[in-house]
């Protein structure tokens, strides 16, 4: 920095010269080596329409002195300048960190919904923004991380953001973020990377080169190939979806979970099921977050988690009355029941005399698993004779190998000549699908539509085949998603199936699909052929079309193998009960991990498969889904995220002078180019619509919006946009009915738009650096315009006050800008008088008492407004001190290594530096941002 420049005079919003070149700054962040982080858009000639990135402790900056503001006139028809210039700095000026309140993520494309602001408001209350969003199946997770991700922007918290999900859901997330926040995500999946490293050069880290970026988990978690460009990066933001798969230490996925948790400020983590029933593995999610919540992981309660931790489901009071209007109840089950061919009741027989209820007591199995392994070749022929003559193939492999299974050989071998007969027959469960998509409407030429779920890849690789031939449908219209496609693959499957125009009639789906992936859009109806003995998972399963926006009732059926003899399991009766209880519970709990306490998918599958070994009646082995009967760490994660009876969520008012966020682009594009026929410039007012031909700097800003977007929409060379919710819906709808592509022809202009983006950045350009607007209006004295900020020792916002200055040199009195500029008629369609020109030599000089008068009013306002931030850092500190008491106790009490108490001393300083470095800071930046003075009355 030169002369008396500070870091506490560096704010959004500051001029700058660096480089002998004049900027504007878009957002400051405090680095740890190379000083402030300068985010700054060009405004001198030479850089105009350029972004740059500079660093303190690299670049020679200088903040232009704010008592030096030339006052010019505006000549402008309407004050279109000056009018675009406050507006442009309202809109850049960031929301300070102190403020919880939802600023802009409720005008998000989705209907509002009160429930769906918690997280956001939630994490904002926090010492940083972190959350864990558990909420059940369908109720909008990804909606609800969008929303905090965009009140994170309107603070100059999201500038960088890595957003780390399931392949499988990627393009869908990244759909949703865009068309409904535009919030653009570049997907870095294996091919994206490989791309981003074919225009870097080989020193170059991949994920420093875009701002903002979405990749899947099972890329990152190599921590050969990726583990250091990760840990040489820091993030404003990163969202882990579905972080149930984090808890367990040592796992290459909670590794990178703790890397990534250390790399970033905010932290928000997704998951329908967050926890496995173990108060540690919970506790190891919640450390992830806020490592100084917990001191015991194996002693904790609601009140230690409160405030990071929400989950609600469809029956929570805050819920129930917003969603039913668009989601359909949930039809009960429907099973049908099956009766075995000749040739499968041999082989059920084979399984039950043989394997599962041997005479002699002893199945013919040896080595690790042998007593669930009987069940495992029970379930595969559950699901097709071709899924149990693969599990016998691999299972003769492994036994090649070893001296002591002979005897299990031959069995195998038995068994398996009696499936290869069933297979050439045929099950009798095809024959009931078959029976079951023709009654449903299935055919060559019609509009419905089933996804068809099977464990094994086996399974649904055969019924592609048979579907195909015994229905008579076309190739495209049975298609498959399962784990071993491609990553391309599985997007465009979930892509395709999501519009009504695709082809695709039956989706055969493994359990991959059951996370996260919306299939509702054109579907309701969803067939069991074969179902996982874990209540989790056939939540997970169901709520692909059972979910929030799902407007025909969703309807479930499982098909189920029956048997007269009553001695054989019959799968009949072990569906009926897995089914109806996981009903239950889900209209009960949300929760259907509940029943069994377990909360891991494995671990239901083997305990029910020892239940049924062992004889034991599921009714009797599974409790009925009553809240009061749950324990308390159940109960805790059941209920302890409702926030029941809490007030519901503030959200401030627009700080805008424009009536809308269309009206304000049309103005600032004929502003930017006054010739609005080289943009061939379409505005259509019933619909909010705009339309332009997209200028050059524009579209190299737009390089980071989905790839799939701009080369099917054409966005780099024509832009259609529309700020009226309505009809933005309904074009999204027309892309998905219409359309061969979920992207829709016109987007939707949300607040943080990156076109609104570009053209604050534009509009700001106009004045120079040194400059401010003098108009004339309405007002009965002259009224400086002042923009005061105060931030903390990270460069955040803390305090800010856009102020209007009466009474000077003598008795300054500060008011509301805001207030006065729309008393003195300061608004679309205002009427330009001029005369201004006397005003400037006598105001002129009054300038520098403007800044100190709006300097002494911010800090005379510091108390009030920043009395509640010092409070909740004063609540931080005690709870920071009763933790370390509390951890030290569990470390003293173990016996722990001195690490350990290191551990926790590390952990106290760091929090400790951080609840200190969140107050104001250093002195305050004040500036003039313009001057009306009294219209038709001279100076």
């Amino acid at each position: 920095m030169t002369g008396e420049t500070q870091a506490s005079d560096i704010a959004a919003g500051a001029q700058i010269v660096v480089r002998d070149e004049e900027w504007l700054v878009r957002s400051v962040h405090r680095t740890e080596h190379d000083g402030l982080r300068i985010e700054a858009s060009g405004a001198s000639e030479l850089v105009r329409d350029q972004d740059a990135v500079f660093f303190t402790e690299l670049d020679d900056v200088e903040v232009l002195d704010p008592r030096k503001t030339e006052l010019v006139a505006d000549d402008t028809p309407g004050f279109r300048r000056s009018r675009l210039w406050l507006e442009s700095l309202l809109r850049q000026s960031s929301t300070p960190v102190t403020s919880s309140d939802i600023v802009a993520g409720h005008q998000g494309l989705a209907d509002r919904m009160d429930y769906q602001l918690r997280p956001a408001h939630q994490a904002l209350s926090n010492l940083r923004p972190r959350i864990l969003i558990g909420d059940a199946v369908g109720l909008g997770k990804t909606l609800e991380i969008g929303i905090t991700l965009t009140e994170l922007i309107e603070r100059g918290r999201g500038e960088r953001i890595l957003v780390v999900t399931p392949r499988a859901v990627l393009e869908q997330f990244q759909h949703e973020m865009w068309t409904r926040y535009s919030i653009p995500l570049v997907r870095l999946d294996s091919d994206g990377i490989q791309k981003v490293r074919q225009t870097l050069p080989a020193s170059r880290n991949p994920f420093s080169y875009y701002r903002r970026a979405i990749v899947s988990i099972d890329t990152l978690k190599n921590p050969a190939r990726y583990r250091h460009h990760l840990a040489g990066q820091h993030w404003d933001a990163i969202v882990i979806d579905e972080c149930h798969n984090l808890i367990n230490r040592g796992t290459q996925n909670n590794e990178l979970a703790r890397l990534l948790a250390r790399q970033t400020d905010a932290l928000i983590l997704a998951s329908a099921t967050p926890h496995n029933g173990k108060p540690e593995s919970f506790a190891e999610l919640i450390n992830l977050l806020d490592p100084t919540a917990i001191a015991d992981p194996s002693d904790y309660r609601a009140g230690d988690i409160k405030h990071l931790y929400v989950r609600r489901h469809r029956n929570s009071s805050d819920v129930k009355l917003e969603v039913g209007h668009k989601w359909a109840p949930r039809h009960e089950p429907s099973i049908v029941p099956v009766t075995p061919t000749a040739e499968e009741h041999a082989v059920l027989d084979e399984l039950r005399d043989v394997w599962l209820h041997p005479e002699s007591g002893t199945a013919p199995v040896t080595g690790k698993g042998r007593s669930l392994f009987p069940w495992t070749l029970f379930k595969a022929f559950l699901s097709s004779p071709h899924a149990l003559r693969s599990s016998i193939k691999r299972r003769l492999a492994t036994l090649e190998s070893r001296t002591d299974g002979a005897a299990e050989a031959t069995a195998l071998s038995r068994l398996d000549e009696l499936a290869e007969a069933t297979q050439q027959r045929g099950p009798a469960k095809l024959e009931a699908l078959i029976d079951y998509l023709r009654e449903i409407g299935i055919a060559r030429g019609s509009d419905a539509r089933v996804v068809v779920f099977s464990e094994r890849i086996d399974t649904l690789l055969w019924l592609r085949e048979q579907l195909r031939s015994r229905l008579k449908l076309p190739e495209k219209a049975v298609d498959l998603l399962h784990a071993q496609l491609p990553d391309a693959d599985v997007q465009d499957v979930v892509e395709d199936f999501a519009l009504a125009a695709s082809p695709i009639r039956v989706l055969l789906a493994s359990d991959m699909a059951s996370e996260g992936i919306n299939l509702h859009r054109q579907c309701h109806r969803l067939v069991h052929y074969d179902l996982p003995w874990s209540f989790i998972r056939i939540q997970q399963r169901n709520g692909r079309i059972d979910r929030y926006l799902q407007e025909n009732e969703p309807r479930i059926t499982a098909l189920a193998l029956t048997a007269d003899d009553p001695t054989t399991d019959s799968d009949l009766r072990v569906v009926t009960k897995l089914l109806d209880k996981e009903h239950t519970a889900n209209q009960a709990l949300g929760d259907a991990g509940a029943l069994l306490d377990l909360h891991d998918e494995d671990i239901e599958e083997d305990t029910v498969m020892r239940y049924l070994e062992q004889g034991q009646d599921l009714d009797e082995a599974v409790p009925q889904p009553e809240p009061e009967q749950l324990n308390e760490f159940a109960a805790l994660m059941a209920t302890g995220g409702e926030h029941e009876g809490e007030p519901a969520v503030p959200t401030a008012p627009r700080r805008t002078l424009f009536d809308d966020d269309d009206n304000f682009l049309t103005e600032a594009l004929e502003e930017i180019a006054p010739d609005a026929g080289k943009l061939n410039l379409y505005r259509e007012r019933e619909t909010d619509l705009i339309a332009f031909d997209t200028p050059k700097d524009l579209a190299e800003r737009l390089g980071d919006l989905p790839e799939s977007y701009l080369r099917e929409r054409e966005i780099r060379d024509r832009i259609r946009l529309s700020a009226q919710p309505g009809f933005a819906e309904e074009r999204l709808a027309k892309a998905r009915a219409e359309g061969d592509t979920l992207w829709p022809d016109v987007g939707y202009l949300a607040p943080i738009h990156p076109v609104l983006e570009w053209a604050t950045s534009r509009a700001l350009a106009r004045f120079r650096r040194d400059q401010a607007p003098v108009v004339a209006a309405e007002v009965p004295e002259p009224v400086f315009l002042t923009q005061a900020t105060w931030s903390n020792a990270l460069g955040q916002a803390v305090l800010t006050h856009w102020g209007a200055i009466t009474g000077l040199p003598d008795q300054p009195e500060v008011g509301d800008l805001r207030e006065v500029v729309e008393r003195a008629g300061l608004k679309e369609q205002a009427r330009n008088p001029g005369e201004v020109q006397d005003w400037l030599e006598r105001m002129q000089p009054l300038v520098p008492q403007a800044v100190e008068a709006a300097s002494a009013d911010l800090r005379h306002r510091r108390e009030a407004m920043e009395g509640d931030l010092l409070a909740r850092l004063d609540e931080h500190r005690k709870r920071l001190g009763k933790w370390e008491q509390q951890a030290l106790f569990v470390v003293e009490r173990s016996n722990a290594s001195t690490k350990r108490k290191d551990d926790v001393a590390s952990t106290r300083d760091e929090t400790s530096a951080l609840i200190d470095s969140l107050a104001t800071s250093g002195e305050p930046f004040v500036r003039v941002v313009g001057l009306i003075v009294p219209a038709g009355r001279a100076a």
